[in-house]
Parts: C-alpha cells; structure tokens; sequence
C-alpha cells in the first residue's frame, strides 16, 4: 500500500471590497480596456480595516474545516503559503493556528511568492507520506494590496487579495495514478533571476517596500516553465495531458495561461480560470481557485488536476492530484 494525501475539504475567503477596473482611472492613466487586454482581469478584492492575511487564512481554513467535517485539533500541523505575514514573526500560521483553537500540533509559513502554494503542498505531502502528521491544513493567503506602488499602473492593478485552504488527509492508495491524493510534485527555482520580482524593502532597508516586477521577463520564463514543471510531474505521476480533467493554474494572467495549456495540448475549457474575478493573489489563487472550481461544480471527486505555478525567485513548480 502506499499512503496518499488527499483533500479532505476546501474552502476560501475574499474581502468584501470588490475593485473594478474603472476605479484605477481617477489617478492612474489607464482604464477598464487597457487592463483586461493585457491581463484579463476585470476586478479584484482589496482587504479592509482589520482585515489581515492571517484572518484571511482563518476564515478560509475554517471552512475547509467544515467541509470536511472536522475540529480544529484533529489537525496535526497547518501550513501557510504568504509573502504578506501580518508581521516579520511570529509566523501568520501560528496565529492561524490560535485564532483556529487549534492547541496540538504544529503550524510556519512557506514564503515563494506566487508559488507558494504549490511548494506548501508539496512540504504538506512529504509531512504525509513520511508519517509526521496525518492530517495538514494548507493555506495560501496574501494582502498584496498592502505593498502595491499605486503610481505604477504596471502593478497595481494587476493584483487582489484573499486566501484559500485545504485540508489533506493520509490514506492507503495502491500506488497508481488511480489514487486519490497527490501523486506527484515537481519543484525548483533559480536565485539569478531576483531582479525581475521583488519587494524593494525588509531587514536590510528597515522599510515595508513596493512590489517590483520586470512584466515583460516574467512573462517570457512563466509559459516555459510552468509548461515544463508541469509536464515533468504528469509524468512523475505517470499520466498524461490526455488523462487531465483540469488544469488549476496561478491565475497571474490570462494570456499566461492560456500560452500554457496551448503547450500542454490541452483546450481552456480544461482550465479553471478566476483571474477575471480575484486577479492575481499569489499564493492565495490556486487555492482559490480550487475552492471556486468546487463550488461551480467544475471540479468533482476523482477528477485528475494538475496545478502549475511560478512567482518571485525566480520559483516554479507543479503539482499532480486525484480530486
């Protein structure tokens, strides 16, 4: 037998302040147009008062937790995807971890930018698989609105906030790609492109920061890699793009993904798309997503999903699991 992690529940949060597009075009040179060509984006949520990543992540955590029909501490560790932490430390996953009540177990967050998520799902299936826990909250949440330069059009109305969970469990598989669970991930990163994402503050300034992007570069890396990353998990997994029902991609840019399913060899009707509502919510879109592909219906138990995702770092990497 082989012991799989497999989603238990799922669940997401998103402030109530919806931002259209049109709201840019009082102080910035832009409009609705101009936006949705290069992005596809059409709104995003900003958090408001007392809305902090950590809430977020609570809120969304929570309902993973509901869906699944469990308490807090039948949880034995919670792991947070952020680059936005309400502080330095303590970690935004231990005060999850509180707010939660959960009081066993252990919880830290996983910081990779946009691709966070996908490299906390990977740590949260070795922590399976290796027996460490058996149960694992994984949860993406960011405040990017919170380190945007709002004179930049080339940023700032590209990304939103918000979070998704979900909860793995271990369970005996066979083996095979017939299992339920994650079967395969696939990782990696190359600290010589840092300049072309990054927030100009920390430790070393003694300031918050601006989020900086060099869009163009990005764009370039982002379809081959993430079309790489993919592939090389499919086939760790032993599947195919044929065998795929979804593909549940960072939702960073329309045009990105629809590059990548075109190398994939998969149509986008196979693709969970939110960009259009959410934007860009770094580590928080693919569980976002996730958890709005399950609540449209899209995604349903035994589907075969891969998740693909890159951010600052540069870090890439994908994932393969049976729904």
């Amino acid at each position: 037998m082989t012991v799989r992690a497999v989603v238990k529940g799922v669940g997401h949060y998103l402030p109530t302040r919806v931002v259209e597009n049109a709201e840019f075009e009082a102080s910035l040179e832009t409009n609705d147009e101009w936006i949705r060509a290069r992005s596809g984006i059409e709104r995003r949520h900003f958090a408001g008062e007392g809305e902090t990543t950590s809430s977020m992540a609570t809120a969304a955590a929570q309902a993973a937790l509901d869906m699944a029909g469990l308490q807090a501490d039948d949880v034995d560790a919670l792991v947070v995807a952020t680059s936005t932490a309400d502080l330095t430390f303590p970690s935004a996953a231990t005060m999850v971890q509180a707010e939660l009540g959960m009081t066993r177990g252990f919880a830290f967050d996983i910081q990779a930018v946009c691709a966070g998520f996908v490299f906390a799902l990977s740590n949260a299936n070795a922590l399976i698989v290796s027996g460490q826990a058996r149960r694992v909250l994984v949860i993406g949440a960011e405040t990017f609105s919170r380190i945007m330069d709002w004179s930049d059009r080339s940023t700032c109305v590209l990304f939103g906030d918000g979070a998704g969970a979900l909860l793995l469990e271990a369970q005996d598989g066979n083996g095979t790609s017939a299992d339920r669970g994650i079967l395969s991930t696939d990782l990696n990163s190359d600290g010589t492109h840092r300049d072309l994402l990054y927030v100009d503050g920390g430790s070393s300034t003694g300031t918050t920061g601006y989020l900086r992007m060099q869009g163009n570069q990005v764009f370039r890396h982002a379809v081959e890699k993430l079309s790489k990353t993919a592939t090389t998990a499919m086939a760790r997994a032993g599947v195919d793009s044929a065998d795929v029902d979804w593909i549940v991609p960072h939702q960073a840019n329309i045009r990105i993904i629809q590059g990548t399913a075109k190398k994939l060899g998969l149509p986008m009707d196979k693709v969970v798309v939110t960009v259009q509502d959410h934007g860009n919510t770094s580590a928080a879109s693919i569980p976002l997503a996730l958890s709005v592909g399950v609540a449209r219906g899209q995604i349903k138990q035994g589907d075969l999903l891969v998740t693909e995702a890159i951010g600052g770092g540069l870090a890439w990497g994908a994932v393969v699991l049976r729904w």
